[in-house]
This record gives structure tokens, C-alpha cells and sequence, in this order.
């Protein structure tokens, strides 16, 4: 248990950082930098999902398309 909480104390203290020392770089605020990152990483959770759904569909398409024949005698 000590342990998970070393790691979250870890975390919290260089992650948090990051976007501190970042968003004081760039002269804005440090919320607008954290929730800039919360919606990138939707986004690309998203992103990923849908073409993933993308490209099942075309290989499904694919399939209803070209129908598999199993003879020259079956045009």
C-alpha cells in the first residue's frame, strides 16, 4: 500500500510539473494546459476507434461486393 502511494506522490509531483512549467513557458494558465491534454487524449482514444470502425466496414463492403465464386460456371 505504501508503495501506491509513493507512486501517486511520484506522479503527482513531476506529471503536475510538467504542465505547470509548460503553461508558464507559454504564459497561459495551468488549467487550460491540463484540460488541453484531457481532450487531446479523447480525442485520440476516439480517433483511433473510428477507424478502426472504418476500416471494418470497408473490408465488409469488400466482401459484399466481390462474392466469392467457386467456378468459372458460377458468372
Amino acid at each position: 500500500m505504501f508503495s501506491i502511494v509513493r507512486l501517486k506522490f511520484f506522479f503527482e509531483k513531476y506529471g503536475f510539473h510538467v504542465s505547470s512549467r509548460l503553461a508558464d513557458k507559454l504564459g497561459m494558465r495551468v488549467t487550460s494546459v491540463r484540460l488541453f491534454f484531457i481532450y487531446i487524449s479523447f480525442v485520440t482514444v476516439g480517433l483511433g476507434f473510428g477507424v478502426y470502425l472504418t476500416l471494418a466496414f470497408w473490408i465488409r463492403l469488400k466482401d459484399l461486393v466481390r462474392a466469392k465464386r467457386t467456378s468459372v460456371f458460377d458468372l
